[in-house]
């Protein structure tokens, strides 16, 4: 086994520190006194407190940033034992459930003590952003603030778009796990085995070299391609000719990976040979392209060339690649229109795709980091030619 050095969990509180510094600028530019956040990713980026209730929809949760300050958690009782194995000292909690006041009281007085510098308090209104918060209870803070609640997402994306180099270093690690795993796949899956049985023990892989969780683990197969990305696995049988796709959204720590593989079960035919080389070729463009200066755009309008080229048509996802990170995707989206800039320790996926043939569709993936000189690949390279399980 062959694993990168295996990053310590955890971060220092100088980490938070500076996460909350930079934070605490950005928030100035877009004149806000302070923001507060209620899901999983953000309350983690900014704390560090981790806990599977997250799944339990029962109570909310609140971290406030201000302008000024270190953050202060509003946080049901029930969660004192895990906030205080954190850098967050300010704790302020609430008997919960509470549906007549489920900590909305003690949330607005802490939102109130931030002052009224420009009269706006920033949440998660926006891009790919949601308030963990009933909504009515939401209303209810709004109505009663002297302050304007307006759009945080701009502002905490550009926060979270660029990884400090511990985050970096989790997403590469788990990277590396699942690049293994998926390098063993051939020996350990044959034809006759269901698509579940090939989940199952891609998954069995995976933990077994160190990662955390495995949330997201499509396995689709289907004749000389497969007619969607997102669903599976099912009971469906691995016969000859058929092509076996993973999608794997893996964690180290918290932080995602986000990358797939197709294998050719048995024998492939030419068209899926030439497809699958127009997109080596074309993730070969999109990693080129992601330079920090470049935009979205380019990238894609990189990728888009080479497939258009080869007389093929795109696929229908939308988009050619994102950020990963704390999330199994982040913006910025590889798409026309985006338009967002490429800043140096983004980590990005390159995601070409294919539609061809009554609906079949290949796609690629890599994740990547940003850096100075060069993109730098954190997944290990995709064969050029097909892997074939037999």
């Amino acid at each position: 086994m062959n694993i990168n050095h295996q990053p310590k969990r955890g971060f220092s509180k100088k980490e938070y520190e500076l996460r909350v510094s930079r934070a605490q600028k950005i928030m100035y530019q877009n004149k806000l006194d302070g923001i507060f956040v209620t899901n999983k990713p953000n309350f983690h980026y900014f704390s560090g407190f981790d806990s599977q209730f997250w799944e339990s929809p029962t109570r909310p949760w609140f971290l406030v940033i201000p302008g000024e300050g270190e953050p202060v958690a509003v946080i049901p009782e029930i969660g004192v034992s895990g906030i205080t194995n954190t850098w967050i000292s300010d704790v302020n909690t609430w008997s919960a459930p509470n549906p007549k006041d489920d900590g909305i009281s003690l949330l607005g007085g802490i939102i109130k003590k931030l002052g009224n510098r420009f009269g706006r308090v920033g949440a998660e209104l926006g891009r790919e952003m949601s308030l963990r918060m009933p909504v009515i209870d939401f209303m209810k803070l709004k109505h009663n603030l002297d302050s304007e609640i307006v759009d945080a997402s701009p502002a905490i994306w550009k926060m979270r778009m660029i990884k400090t180099e511990g985050e970096i270093q989790r997403i590469k690690y788990i990277c590396s796990i699942v690049s293994e795993a998926y390098e063993e796949i051939p020996n350990k899956i044959s034809i006759g085995d269901s698509e579940r049985d090939a989940a199952r023990k891609l998954k069995k892989e995976i933990y077994e070299r160190g990662a955390d969780t495995i949330p997201f683990l499509p396995a689709i197969s289907g004749k000389d391609g497969v007619s969607q990305i997102v669903c599976g696995p099912s009971d469906r049988i691995l016969n000859n000719g058929d092509i076996l796709f993973f999608d794997t959204g893996s964690t180290y720590d918290g932080y995602f990976c986000d990358f797939d593989r197709n294998f050719g079960i048995g024998t492939v035919s030419d068209e899926v040979r030439g497809v699958h080389d127009t997109l080596w070729r074309a993730t070969e463009a999109g990693i080129a392209a992601a330079v920090p200066g470049a935009k979205t755009d380019d990238i894609w309008s990189s990728m888009n060339k080479i497939i258009e080229e080869s007389g093929t048509v795109g696929n229908s996802v939308g988009r050619l690649g994102h950020g990963v990170g704390l999330q199994l995707t982040e913006p910025p989206s590889h798409c026309q229109g985006d338009n967002t800039i490429i800043s140096e320790n983004m980590v990005l996926t390159i995601e070409p795709g294919i539609e061809y043939k009554k609906g079949k569709m290949i796609v690629h993936e890599e994740n990547i980091v940003v850096t100075r000189d060069e993109p730098s690949l954190l997944t290990k390279r995709t064969p050029r030619e097909m892997p074939i399980i037999r």
